[in-house]
C-alpha cells in the first residue's frame, strides 16, 4: 500500500511532515509513502531514514494559502500539492493524499484532479470533535460547501454514516441535522427543506439539534452547510482554547492553586487531551471524492500526519468509497430511482 504526502504543506512543513510520515512508516511495516516537495530539503531531514519504503517526487513550489485555489492548481504544476494530485491521480498502487495545505486549494484539487463518486453532488470535509462522553461526533461539512442545496446535506449525510461507522465500528450510528432549534420546522428554508428528505433517507436521523447539543454525546453524525459548520468548528476551537488559557492563568495565580495542580496534574492532562480538536486526531477526510483525500490542519504537528496516515489506511482496507456507494445506492432505491 502507498499514500502520498504533500511535504510541503502546512505552517511547519516540511520537518514536522517528514517526520510524521517517519513515525507511520515505523509503526507499519507494509505501508510505503511517496513525499512530494523540495528534493534536497526532504532528503535532508530524512538523513537516510526510511531507505526503501520512501519516494520522492520532487516539486519546487508550494501553494500559499493566499492563492486562489483555482489558480493554484492549474498554474503551480510544479508544486507540492498538485505533483502529489498527479501521484494521486495517475498511479493505480497509491490509494490516497495526505496535506496539511490550503483548504480551498485542496478542495479545487480534489474535484479538478481526481473527480467526485458518481451520484455524489459535492465532496464535504468531515473532522471529528469530542464530546462530554467517551464518544465522538463528526461534523458534515465544516467549510467545503458555503452554499448548499437541500441534496447536498442528504449526501453529507450519507457519507458521514459510512465513515462513521468505519471509524467507530458502529452500525447505524445517529444523524442529526444542525439548526437553531431541535423541534421540526425551526431552521433557515434550507433546514425546512433538508428535514423531510433526511427522514426518508436510509439513515438513522434523529431529527434537528443545536449547535451546543453536539458536545452532550448524543450525536453521531452533525449534518450542517459549509457555512454553519464551519462556524460552529471555529467557534469551538475558539472556546477549548479560551477554556485552557483561562484555567491555566488560574492555576499560576494562586500558589494554593499550584499546589493543587501538583495533585491533579493527570487530571488536567486528560482533560486537554479530551478536548483539544486538533491534538492527536487525525485530519478530516474529503469525503464524496474516488479516491481518499485526507487534509489536517494547517497547524497540526507529526503526530496528526502519523494519524492520519493511519486513518487513511484505514479507511481503504475498510472500503470507504464502496460503502459510500452502497449508500447512495439505497437512498435511489428509496426514491423509486
Amino acid at each position: 500500500m502507498k499514500i502520498v504526502v504533500d511535504a510541503f504543506g502546512g505552517d511547519n512543513a516540511p520537518l514536522e511532515i517528514v517526520e510524521g510520515a517517519l513515525m507511520a512508516l515505523d509503526k507499519n511495516k507494509e505501508l510505503e509513502l511517496v513525499l512530494c516537495g523540495k528534493e534536497t530539503e526532504i532528503k535532508k531531514i530524512l538523513n537516510g531514514r526510511g531507505k526503501g519504503r520512501i519516494e520522492i517526487v520532487d516539486a519546487q513550489e508550494v501553494v500559499e494559502n493566499t492563492d486562489h485555489p483555482t489558480d493554484a492548481i492549474r498554474k503551480k504544476r510544479d508544486s507540492s500539492l498538485v505533483r502529489a494530485y498527479d501521484v494521486l491521480k495517475e498511479r493505480e498502487d497509491v490509494v490516497g493524499l495526505v496535506s496539511a495545505g490550503s483548504t480551498g486549494a485542496i478542495l479545487a484539487g480534489a474535484i479538478m484532479k481526481i473527480g467526485r463518486i458518481k451520484g455524489i453532488s459535492r465532496p464535504a470535509l468531515a473532522p471529528i470533535l469530542p464530546t462530554k462522553k467517551d464518544s465522538d461526533v463528526l461534523l458534515v461539512d465544516s467549510g467545503a460547501n458555503v452554499d448548499c442545496k437541500p441534496i447536498n446535506l442528504v449526501h453529507f449525510a450519507l457519507m458521514g454514516t459510512a465513515y462513521y461507522s468505519i471509524i467507530y465500528n458502529k452500525e447505524n450510528p445517529r444523524v442529526a441535522l444542525l439548526s437553531n432549534g431541535a423541534e421540526e420546522g425551526k431552521g433557515n428554508e434550507l433546514v425546512k427543506e433538508t428535514y423531510p428528505l433526511l427522514k426518508q433517507a436510509p439513515i438513522n436521523f434523529i431529527g434537528n439539534r443545536e449547535g451546543g447539543d453536539y458536545m452532550a454525546g448524543e450525536v453521531d453524525v452533525m449534518v450542517a452547510d459549509g457555512f454553519a459548520g464551519n462556524a460552529l468548528l471555529k467557534g469551538s476551537e475558539g472556546a477549548v482554547a479560551a477554556v485552557m488559557s483561562v484555567l491555566k492563568n488560574s492555576i499560576k495565580s494562586h500558589i494554593s492553586s499550584k499546589i493543587g495542580y501538583m495533585f491533579m496534574k493527570k487530571t488536567f492532562n486528560e482533560l486537554r487531551d479530551r478536548i483539544d480538536i486538533i491534538g492527536k486526531h487525525a485530519g478530516s477526510p474529503l469525503l464524496g471524492c474516488k479516491k481518499l483525500v485526507v487534509k489536517n490542519h494547517g497547524s497540526c504537528k507529526r503526530n496528526n500526519i502519523k494519524a492520519s496516515i493511519e486513518q487513511t489506511i484505514k479507511l481503504h482496507e475498510n472500503h470507504l468509497i464502496e460503502e459510500i456507494e452502497k449508500n447512495l445506492a439505497k437512498l435511489n432505491i428509496a426514491e423509486g430511482e
